[in-house]
């Protein structure tokens, strides 16, 4: 293989043959150019949303900008890409009947273009159509579409949070009615005061037992004291009253230890009555504070339905492109032009490059002729 060929003779083998070069160039700009503009003029329509934090949350978090929360920022591209959302924005803006009847998801992905801008909380919705106005109404349809889905996600999800919050009130509010039936009941049918009343007047009346039993007792002392100094007779009859007395203080007796059993038993029962109060008004007193509690998560829920979630606010409905998207004429024309110039080049190279190897054949074959006909 011949040595390569160096800079200086290729320099003077492409100027030998510039018009090959121009040529070729020509040509390449002329059919880009044409082509360019027998293509169909498409034009691009961005409408911009802005994903802010809650509105309850801290300033200064939502200041800091980290890369797991702009990677969880990209949940908003799938509810702009949604292939139901534009299937309906297909169907809205008659797009199959403006681009040719062809599927739906090959249609998307020369339409729409969906992403969020670099390092920020923007989110881009741009729409390629022939037709400006139209692309243009298609980013806003779906920057709109965008939005009210994401608030209407929120406003389910606080829908179904107050929900199952409301229905956690309505079982406490439940129990503490049943409680206070069950407290209301309990007052009526089991009393406290009667009782109390009950074991107080037994107290007097057994008071007033003792006082009897003592006057008994001193009446059968004093008529033993008179037995000794009376005289038979007497004695007699101090007897009989000495007998009556004791029958009396025997009855007096029984009558106490009857009324001890009849204030034991209420005694018992009160301290039954009032261990059960006790008990059904700690169970009050905490489903009163159960109720409470849940009535004022409601309420903060309540209040803090609107700070629940990023909110999606459009910045920029975008405008009716005036210049094309695509084709890019300038462009196409100036990439023709480069490669028509490097085609070329390329193929003298070569071609110089196999040139002393032609000139070394074309000698051996003319030496051969010689010697035959010599």
């Amino acid at each position: 293989m011949a040595d390569p060929v160096d800079g200086l003779v290729y320099l003077n083998y492409v100027r030998a043959r510039w018009r090959v070069v121009a040529l070729s160039s020509f040509v390449a700009i002329l059919l880009a150019a044409g082509v360019s503009l027998l293509l169909t003029r498409q034009y691009t329509a961005t409408a911009r949303i802005v994903i802010e934090p809650p509105a309850g949350a801290d300033p200064r978090s939502a200041m800091a900008v980290s890369p797991i929360y702009l990677e969880s920022l990209k949940t908003y591209e799938q509810f702009a890409s949604s292939d139901s959302l534009f299937q309906k924005s297909a169907a809205r803006f008659q797009l199959q009947t403006l681009m040719g009847p062809r599927p739906i998801e090959s249609l998307k992905r020369s339409v729409l273009r969906v992403g969020i801008v670099r390092n920020t909380r923007i989110l881009e919705i741009a729409a390629t159509l022939p037709d400006a106005p139209k692309a243009q109404a298609l980013a806003q349809y779906v920057a709109e579409q965008t939005v009210a889905q994401n608030r209407s996600l929120l406003a389910q999800s606080g829908e179904d949070l107050v929900s199952g919050v409301e229905k956690q009130a309505a079982e406490a509010r439940a129990r503490l009615d049943r409680t206070e039936e069950q407290w209301s009941r309990l007052l009526v049918n089991e009393p406290v005061d009667s009782v109390q009343s009950a074991i107080a007047d037994a107290g007097v009346l057994r008071a007033k037992l003792g006082e009897q039993i003592a006057s008994a007792r001193l009446e059968i002392a004093d008529a033993g004291d008179r037995e000794r100094q009376s005289s038979p007779s007497e004695a007699d009859l101090l007897r009989k009253e000495q007998s009556n007395a004791r029958a009396r203080l025997d009855e007096l007796q029984r009558e106490v230890d009857s009324l001890d059993r009849q204030v034991a038993d209420k005694e018992r029962l009160l301290a039954q009555r009032l261990a059960g109060r006790e008990q059904l008004e700690a169970e009050r007193k905490s489903d009163q504070a159960a109720l409470t509690a849940v009535e004022t998560r409601l309420r903060d829920t309540r209040n803090d339905l609107s700070y629940r979630g990023e909110r999606l606010t459009i910045i920029d409905t975008g405008v009716v492109p005036e210049r094309p998207s695509s084709p890019n004429v300038p462009l196409n024309v100036a990439v023709a032009g480069i490669l028509g110039m490097l085609f070329p080049l390329v193929y003298l190279a070569l071609a110089l490059n196999f040139e002393p190897q032609r000139s070394s054949g074309r000698d051996v074959l003319e030496a051969l002729s010689r010697a035959s006909h010599d």
